[in-house]
């Protein structure tokens, strides 16, 4: 097959990401991916693993300890979802994203294998995630990955990517998300995520609610696994920033490193020592991985479409803030790092997300907001958004879709203005498409 066929076969298996996820566990057997993955000959098992889940930032750590196991000479996968623009964004190694030739001819090769755990459904029927999960530790053994990092699908207890030993385990920041699959509290929710906690394991966790680091601890105990917490065992500080980037030093287990990082947001600084911790944890385990290398791969971490600036007269950031715990960040985000007179809000959202949550986070900071909806099938019509901005006393205009949004808040704002995309990456993705097609310059 060639690409656009292979993407069409992609397609073609139960998207969870597009229909929106069952609660019954029942349609999470991990036991068709070991089945799929032992008929490949198990390239999972090739190289050493680190797993990351949470609520907020798993993106963006998993790509800052990739970049620093490549600058520390390692061939390292990176395995993360959802994508902005291309599928080929989910799989790379050292940076690179798979070419449409190699994906389109290594999933012909699996095919035949995985039409045969399908044919036999002795653990129900694979799943694109499951697909793509088989796909990426292929692809990674092909390619003589040494060290993959992984990003959760959702959760953990049950996701594609718990298949693997990881070497160590990351917890970013839980709140609340996807709560009619993984509980409506932090105890339930952080419940279904230490489910990638594996026996004698090493987990580091970021700052957490105290439920959810209890629940974490429990969990760690139960495994015997040693927890690393950052705020505590590992900590930092800022040192100032630009719109290029921030600079700061984190205080580390094993030494105290300078660096700098190309992202903007507090919370990238607690994401950097999050991923410091990991970095620390290979190094005891005898990788050779020094702080010199750490600080060239977060230099180079790129990971687009969080707090973005795509233009600076006026200035327009992108964001994927997509629960309450995101858009507080942005919020906090916006006004510490930008200077503007008038604030301008494009957003949408996915159908089962907390809209209340999250415009009552956006909502004191805007003076105009356009709600919109992108072109992904669980995105939420724009009633429900104009209703709630509505309870806060804003009269939020209406667009079709992201590029007349985008065009509406332009033809709204000043050379000093902020126009802010956010509500999900599928806006951010769309929103990108805009920008480049109006020739905005960052």
């Amino acid at each position: 097959m060639d690409y656009r066929q292979a993407i069409d076969y992609i397609n073609s298996y139960t998207d969870y990401e597009k229909l929106g996820m069952p609660h019954d566990p029942a349609f999470y057997d991990l036991r068709r991916v070991d089945e799929l993955l032992a008929l490949l000959g198990n390239p999972h098992q090739k190289a050493g693993s680190v797993h990351i889940t949470g609520t907020n930032g798993k993106g963006s750590v998993a790509a800052m300890v990739a970049s620093a196991l490549t600058a520390s000479g390692y061939t390292t996968g990176l395995y993360t979802s959802p994508h902005l623009q291309s599928w080929r964004e989910r799989l790379r190694v050292d940076g690179e994203l798979i070419s449409e030739a190699e994906l389109a001819e290594l999933l012909t090769s699996l095919q035949p294998p995985v039409e045969a755990v399908n044919e036999r459904a002795t653990y129900g029927k694979l799943t694109t995630f499951e697909l793509l999960t088989v796909l990426a530790f292929a692809y990674f053994g092909r390619k003589g990955v040494e060290l993959q990092v992984l990003e959760v699908g959702m959760g953990g207890k049950f996701d594609a990517t718990s298949v693997i030993n990881p070497l160590v385990c990351l917890f970013t920041p839980i709140s609340f998300d996807h709560t009619d699959v993984l509980g409506t509290t932090l105890t339930e929710i952080a419940g279904e995520k230490c489910g990638i906690i594996k026996p004698a394991s090493t987990v580091v966790s970021s700052p957490q609610p105290d439920e959810a680091l209890a629940v974490i601890r429990e969990s760690c105990r139960r495994c015997g696994a040693e927890l690393i917490t950052v705020g505590k065992d590992v900590t930092w500080q800022g040192l100032g920033f630009d719109l290029e980037g921030q600079r700061l030093r984190v205080e580390g287990r094993k030494g105290s490193y300078q660096l700098s990082i190309p992202l903007l947001g507090q919370h990238q600084l607690v994401n950097v020592a999050t991923a410091v911790a990991a970095l620390e944890v290979l190094a005891d385990k005898g990788f050779r991985i020094t702080g010199e290398s750490i600080a060239k791969g977060l230099e180079l971490v790129s990971w687009p479409g969080r707090l973005q600036v795509l233009s600076r007269r006026p200035l327009v950031v992108v964001d994927g803030a997509h629960n309450i715990g995101a858009a507080h960040s942005l919020a906090q985000s916006l006004k510490q790092f930008f200077a503007f007179e008038r604030a301008i809000l494009v957003m949408g959202t996915s159908q089962d997300k907390d809209i209340a949550g999250i415009v009552s986070e956006l909502a004191p900071l805007f003076d105009e907001v356009i709600v919109t909806r992108s072109r992904h099938p669980r995105a939420m019509a724009p009633a429900p958004l104009v209703a709630e901005f509505a309870r806060h006393g804003i009269e939020a205009k209406v667009a079709d879709d992201i590029p007349s949004a985008l065009s509406k808040a332009l033809a709204l704002a000043g050379e000093k203005d902020l126009v802010c995309a956010a509500g999900s990456l599928f806006v951010v993705a769309e929103a990108m498409e805009q920008a480049a097609r109006l020739s905005l310059k960052g």
